[in-house]
């Protein structure tokens, strides 16, 4: 099983929730790891999701912390993100 990692920076623009994160997060750019698996049998490249992470601030010191996430619940969050923008 092959698995691909990939990273990207996400910005928010306002405070925000992600819905398996019990707490509000500052706005700010945050750090997006997934990873993906490909799938095997197939005549062409494929992949599936298998993880999505994000580095926010520790709840109650300076640290950082790697929380698992799903991707539709950060892409709810940038959508309710960018609406808020057109305000």
């Amino acid at each position: 099983m092959s698995i691909r990692s990939q990273r990207e920076f996400v910005t928010f623009k306002h405070p925000f929730r992600i819905r398996t994160i019990e707490r509000l997060l500052p706005e700010g750019t945050y750090e997006v790891l997934t990873d993906d698996e490909m799938i095997e049998g197939l005549s062409f490249a494929a992949y599936r999701r298998v993880a999505t992470m994000i580095i926010v601030p520790a709840a109650h010191s300076a640290a950082m912390e790697m929380l698992s996430i799903s991707s539709a619940d950060l892409a709810a969050a940038q959508r309710v993100d960018a609406s808020a923008s057109d305000v």
